[in-house]
């Protein structure tokens, strides 16, 4: 055995001790930003663009019809997406929270975000729109970011509650969900989501 072996080894033996002293961890955080474009579109000419993967700028530039952005932080990781994540990075099976998958619910309910909930709390106002095209966006910048469009006549009526699914119609895994008020959807408008 070489010098610089017994080295190495020497080391890893005080590394694991320490790291068994004193408890070694991996911490990772979690940091959520929504935002929320409310554009005039009674014909739904900006949700058919959004939805067809027209960026947010273009269409800006396209429609001069925006009302207001609204910007939100915080949500909360929820136990069974977290449970998914996990195994995704462990590479085994699990639906993905992908373009083909994924769905952006909104509700009225004012229950608090924790932890072990599996769906929007809603009893019934709530919705969900599939992911506009080329969303989500990830691979970059640590950063993932989900967008979806709700038409004029879709979700109208208070947002307090959102939540991002991969199934339709609040089936599969919620990923998380952040409660608080973020205004109410009027016929006419359309909200965009990312």
């Amino acid at each position: 055995m070489t010098g610089q072996n017994l080295v190495d080894r020497a080391i890893a033996r005080a590394a694991i001790r320490v790291a068994q002293r004193y408890g070694a961890h991996d911490y990772a955080q979690h940091y959520s930003q929504f935002t929320i474009h409310k554009f005039r579109d009674p014909k739904d000419r900006v949700a058919r663009a959004a939805i067809d993967g027209v960026g947010l700028d273009e269409i800006m530039r396209q429609f001069d019809t925006l009302l207001a952005i609204k910007r939100f932080r915080g949500n909360c990781l929820l136990n069974a997406g977290i449970n998914i994540l996990w195994t995704l990075v462990a590479g085994t099976g699990a639906t993905l929270f992908n373009n083909v998958n994924a769905y952006i619910g909104v509700g009225d309910s004012t229950s608090a975000a924790v932890a072990t909930q599996v769906a929007l709390q809603a009893s019934t106002n709530k919705a969900y729109a599939a992911m506009n095209g080329g969303y989500p966006t990830f691979g970059s910048s640590q950063l993932a970011t989900w967008q979806a469009t709700f038409a004029s006549a879709v979700a109208d009526y208070a947002w307090n509650e959102i939540g991002i699914f991969n199934a339709a119609a609040g089936g599969g895994t919620m990923l998380d969900r952040a409660q608080q008020a973020m205004g109410t959807k009027v016929s006419g408008n359309l909200q965009y989501i990312s």
